[in-house]
């Protein structure tokens, strides 16, 4: 198989209501599913969080990662994702998070760390334009000289790969670190005001709303590579929603890794 480029593929856009997100969890498993079997074209989605979450990676401990009492008492869902990489913290209206679903031709002979680089290249590009100098940090993040502004995780399906992006517009640094035992060691000795530096929000960077920042990135998407509106399929939607509530909404598949 030979790379294909960005300008090869016809990209189509999603992005929908608040969904729950568990639903989301869903979604990505179903979006690069059908894109690998060539149901779908690429896609950039959107995402819109209907309520608080900590979404662990494929493969981390939840017991090390999340305080579960913690996080029920702040009524913040926990949900396991199928790609790998570190915990997030989201709530609704502090959380910018994207997925590309993409042929497997676009990464194709690209290493790992080629491969988070070109996916994330456009966003850099939206967030300089922004007056942010945003970089690429091997191997997930994009960085500031002010912090930490997004971490990125990926996963292979067949002929497709799933790259999604967790940025944050604002944080509670406070209850991010009530909630996620990962943040707390890392930050016991430094305390809040440390947290707050190590995840520098574009709300600060900025100025500027939420939604003026997406629709900078899309912007830049759009006119870097091609983007058209589109919308979930019913029978996509049907199919995660079934995986929803089958799967990323269950305790087998969120304690698998106690």
């Amino acid at each position: 198989m030979s790379r294909s480029g960005w300008g090869d593929h016809a990209w189509r856009l999603i992005h929908t209501a608040p969904q729950a997100p568990a639903l989301h969890m869903a979604l990505d498993e179903v979006l690069v599913e059908e894109v690998a079997a060539g149901r779908r074209a690429p896609t950039l989605r959107i995402w819109e969080w209907a309520g608080p979450a900590v979404v662990i990676g494929r493969f981390q401990s939840l017991r090390n990662e999340v305080d579960r009492e913690r996080a029920a008492a702040h009524g913040i869902e926990v949900v396991r994702r199928i790609s790998g990489g570190g915990a997030m913290f989201i709530e609704p209206g502090n959380t910018i998070t994207y997925s590309i679903c993409a042929p497997l031709s676009l990464v194709e002979g690209l290493s790992f760390q080629e491969s988070y680089a070109q996916m994330d290249a456009w966003v850099i590009e939206a967030l300089r334009e922004l007056g942010i100098e945003a970089w690429y940090q091997p191997l997930n993040d994009i960085v500031s000289a002010s912090g930490k502004i997004a971490g990125a995780a990926q996963a292979r399906r067949g002929k497709a790969v799933l790259h999604h992006v967790t940025m944050a517009y604002d944080i509670d640094a406070a209850k991010m670190l009530e909630v996620l035992r990962i943040g707390r060691e890392k930050l016991s000795d430094k305390g809040t005001q440390s947290a707050a530096k190590r995840v520098d929000p574009l709300r600060s960077q900025t100025g500027l709303s939420r939604e003026a920042i997406i629709a900078r990135m899309v912007d830049t998407f759009r006119r870097r590579h091609g983007l058209h509106e589109d919308a979930l399929r019913a029978d996509e939607l049907a199919r995660a929603e079934a995986l929803a509530a089958s799967k990323f909404a269950a305790a087998a598949w969120t304690h698998d890794v106690a």
